[in-house]
């Protein structure tokens, strides 16, 4: 089977990538500057401009849709950019197009989930038999924000706060499993096999890393903080991850983290 990954240079593309390459797929993936190596084809392609995609999806079984940018351009990558790569996968004839989203774009009032929550309505409103695959958290991100969190000081967020950390290996995994299976036109989520609150992953993390800064809780209002706290970012979808937060904090500094 022969597919092309866009984002395949994120965090989630470098894992999902050579897995695909393993499991005997042809891959081709996309980056909007020319490059080479990871045992793939590179095609040049930007979902911002256009440029580039009706070539790449040419002669393509399967799209794995990973680009985003949740910081810039998010409306015209994420939104208007997957509107043309569906339509023009569609004129290719693409026969399935998978999508990362994220757990939570439809409870979570938050304007970057909005916008994923806009692309995956476009995919199933297209042509291209489709599945989306929600994922929690990944470990990194968790790991970068309560780094950014505490860039000042203590460690500060909503103790309360729900997430769901997952590995995003065993994310890529499951693509690799959804490819192999065909398009279903439904919503499949996925996520770490813990939940829990803001205040356990801090603790674990602090101790893990040898920090001695505390925590420094505040209450995220309204309705997104309610979302939080009610659980907006986790799932009860089986089956669930088996790598734990506490494995993560091991393998990446060295220390056994409190579970």
């Amino acid at each position: 089977m022969r597919v092309l990954v866009t984002g395949a240079g994120g965090t989630l593309g470098r894992e999902v990538s050579p897995r695909l390459v393993d499991a005997g797929f042809e891959v081709r993936a996309t980056s909007r500057r020319p490059r080479t190596g990871s045992g793939v084809r590179w095609v040049t392609a930007d979902l911002a401009t256009g440029e580039g995609i009706a070539s790449a999806v040419t002669d393509v079984d399967a799209v794995l849709h990973l680009a985003s940018s949740p910081t810039r351009q998010t409306q015209r990558i994420d939104v208007l950019g997957t509107r043309r790569l569906v339509t023009t996968a569609a004129d290719a004839g693409v026969q399935h197009l998978v999508y990362v989203s994220i757990v939570g774009v439809d409870r979570v009032p938050y304007s970057y989930y909005r916008h994923k929550l806009a692309a995956e309505q476009i995919i199933a409103a297209g042509k291209v038999p489709w599945t989306v695959l929600r994922a929690t958290q990944f470990f990194p991100f968790i790991d970068e924000l309560l780094r950014l969190s505490s860039k000042f000081g203590p460690v500060i967020g909503d103790r309360a706060v729900l997430a769901q950390p997952v590995d995003p290996g065993e994310v890529a995994d499951k693509l690799v499993e959804l490819l192999r299976s065909g398009a279903r036109g439904d919503i499949v989520e996925y996520g770490g096999p813990e939940v829990q609150r803001f205040d356990e992953a801090v603790r674990a993390w602090r101790q893990a890393r040898g920090f001695r800064r505390p925590l420094l809780p505040i209450r995220f209002p309204g309705r997104l903080g309610r979302e939080l706290r009610a659980g907006g970012l986790v799932t009860d979808a089986r089956p669930a991850g088996r790598r734990t937060w506490a494995d993560y904090l091991s393998d990446t500094y060295g220390r056994t983290a409190a579970r």
